[in-house]
């Protein structure tokens, strides 16, 4: 069993959730072949489901192990679906007040049942390792200093929490996306000049012109700059111009010198397969590659109503007020 999540940030606020069979990677075409536009590029428009069970690192007990067996690939699928239907049949367990309340239950969780069709270990494909690179020496320094803050001023405003959590941007639009909780899809339009890919997650749109050309060095956006050009039958989207943080950036700690170069490969009428190589030195010693195969769904990209139930702010908040108040009273 499998949930369509249309839900709000961070654990916040009221989430609805529509409970189907699974994603439905079935076109009104047979062909196998990808289709193409009627002004002859190749047709990426549709709704694509990058929900995956498959870790974006290879976990490090693997090693050198780059791909699963079948049988190891359907034992993962088949544990992630016994494991919901353990969850959803269990009964019900209450928090007692001023208890840890936790995150959102598995039924909210919607990260799917399957393992990606190649049977890889890990998204990433390179480094070879199936990992991140390590941070440079610049970016071991952010990091140490970004945990020391947040250590120390956790909730001082609304600017100390993510942006995903303010319902700025959703935690797997990024860009680049990633497969994370839930809300894992897309929907990918079309036109000879442009291209809009509109994330099911905080309904965050990237409108893509293909004509080339760039932002002034000094502007920054939420979701950088995206420029759009077609390399044989894929669409190559370079993105630069990135604003201090985005769910992607603030994630990883990346700085607004980053560069995100994306791949969009129809590889028939089921599969978009979705490829992003990021680079910083200001950031990893390398940079690295990602892959993940995106489903045709027929299903539709839901409303995610983020800021409008978003009444955990406050909480957070307040309590932060309240822990401060206790410790000068301590004092």
């Amino acid at each position: 069993m499998t949930h369509r999540v249309l839900a709000a940030a961070g654990g916040l606020a009221v989430l609805v959730a529509v409970v189907l069979a699974g994603p439905a990677p079935a076109m009104a075409q047979s062909e196998t072949e990808a289709p193409r536009t009627p002004w002859g590029a190749p047709d990426l428009q549709g709704v694509w489901d990058f929900r995956t069970i498959t870790p974006l690192q290879r976990p490090e007990e693997l090693g050198d192990q780059a791909f699963l067996t079948e049988e190891e690939a359907a034992n993962q699928e088949q544990e992630v679906v016994e494991r919901n239907d353990r969850l959803w049949n269990q009964a019900a367990q209450r928090t007692e007040a001023g208890g840890n309340v936790g995150a959102y239950n598995n039924f909210w969780m919607d990260r799917g049942t399957r393992t990606v069709g190649s049977r890889r270990t890990s998204l990433i494909v390179d480094p070879p390792n199936g990992r991140i690179p390590p941070l440079s020496a610049e970016g071991q320094a952010r990091a140490d200093a970004r945990a020391e803050y947040r250590a120390a001023h956790p909730a001082d405003s609304w600017e100390d929490r993510s942006v995903g959590e303010r319902c700025v941007l959703g935690f797997n639009s990024g860009p680049p996306m990633e497969p994370r909780a839930y809300n894992n899809h897309m929907q990918l339009f079309q036109t000879a000049d442009h291209v809009v890919i509109l994330n099911e997650m905080v309904h965050d749109a990237r409108i893509i012109p293909l004509d080339g050309g760039s932002l002034h060095e000094g502007v920054t956006q939420w979701m950088g700059d995206s420029r759009g050009r077609w390399e044989g039958d894929t669409l190559v989207v370079d993105t630069t111009n990135f604003y201090n943080k985005n769910s992607f950036t603030e994630r990883y700690g990346a700085t607004t010198a980053m560069t995100l170069v994306e791949r969009f490969t129809r590889v028939d009428a089921e599969t978009l397969l979705y490829e992003f190589t990021v680079e910083d030195p200001a950031t990893w010693t390398a940079p690295w590659t990602v892959e993940v195969p995106m489903l045709y769904s027929d299903d539709q990209v839901w409303e995610y109503a983020c800021h409008e139930g978003n009444y955990g702010m406050d909480g957070i908040l307040a309590g932060h007020r309240a822990e401060e108040r206790d410790a000068a009273q301590e004092q």
